[in-house]
């Protein structure tokens, strides 16, 4: 059974879908009032403002929803008490953190799953697939772009709060390392906050990977473009139905562009959230590789880590 941390925005959609999965068995938050309407909508759960009654109860995991920099102590927290952890992107903040998270659960033979929902979402298992397959060919590039005119953070930038989905989906699509990570930003609403950042990515086989994150600007896009030398793939989640899109075209070795057909294959509409839950609960019955999984975790807190340290240098 599964017990949920932190009850403000997105723990109650966690508490949700485990709760309709048949594992919600508890619910902790530290402000009582969060705590009781939660409660209200599971009446079956127990109820906790303390974080040390829910980890000495008998309950199996814990999935932790709080805000940020808690998330590394709330985890480390958990692996002790011997809990299997699913926790919110990202797990930490810093690589020594992850690492350390990492190593414990694989100490104790206990699931670490950082919740990067993007990659439980259909369209971008989509995308994978056709890069796995090769009909792409070989990938050349991926850039990304995550806009908007948003509120602003006050204590958060966009590469920590927007760059980390794209980010864990294009390390997903390449399952590479990067040499490079180097971030360009301003902050022109609230001093040492950027709100707006440009990323780019140099993988060791010669790939590479832009990423343009903004909460200025005019339009909302969600989208991420994969170029491969025989064709290329889109991924645009604000369209309601053509969430992938294939397009046969290529730069010929003559550098004529050799343009063909456009192709939108079916992708299941399933909620992404759906997925990645029941994702977490089949690695708490013994199914997947749940050391890959805290692998990839860490591997997008050491890029984040890197492009950190470029965007304040």
């Amino acid at each position: 059974m599964i017990g949920v941390v932190g009850l403000n925005y997105w723990g109650p959609n966690l508490a949700r879908n485990f709760a309709d999965l048949g594992m919600l068995s508890w619910l902790c938050d530290l402000d009582e009032q969060r705590l009781a309407a939660a409660g209200a909508r599971h009446p079956a759960a127990n109820t906790t403002s303390s974080y040390d009654e829910l980890l000495a109860s008998d309950v199996a995991a814990v999935a932790i929803a709080t805000s940020v920099p808690t998330h590394y102590t709330l985890a480390k927290q958990a692996l002790e008490a011997g809990k299997h952890v699913f926790v919110e992107k990202p797990p930490a903040m810093r690589a020594a953190e992850i690492d350390e998270l990492v190593a414990l659960a694989d100490e104790r033979d206990l699931v670490l799953m950082p919740g990067h929902l993007l990659l439980y979402h259909p369209a971008v298992r989509k995308v994978k697939e056709l890069i796995d397959s090769g009909e792409l060919g070989d990938v050349l590039c991926v850039y990304g772009n995550r806009v908007n005119l948003g509120i602003v953070r006050e204590n958060e930038n966009a590469l920590w709060s927007l760059g980390v989905h794209d980010l864990s989906v294009i390390l997903y699509l390449l399952d590479e390392d990067p040499e490079l990570a180097t971030a360009q930003g301003t902050a022109s609403i609230h001093p040492g906050v950027e709100d707006v950042v440009f990323c780019v990515l140099r993988f060791p086989s010669g790939k590479i990977a832009h990423m343009h994150l903004s909460w200025l600007d005019p339009h909302k896009m969600r989208k991420m473009t994969v170029v491969g030398r025989e064709k290329m793939v889109v991924f645009d989640d604000m369209e309601p139905e053509r969430k992938v899109t294939v397009y046969e075209k290529k730069a010929a070795p003559s550098g004529e562009v050799v343009s063909g057909d456009i192709q939108i294959p079916k992708v299941s509409s399933a909620e992404p959230l759906r997925l990645e839950c029941e994702f977490f609960v089949e690695l708490l019955g013994g199914k997947h590789d749940k050391a890959k999984v805290a692998r990839d975790g860490a591997r997008v807190v050491r890029a984040l880590e890197m492009l950190t340290t470029s965007l304040n240098g």
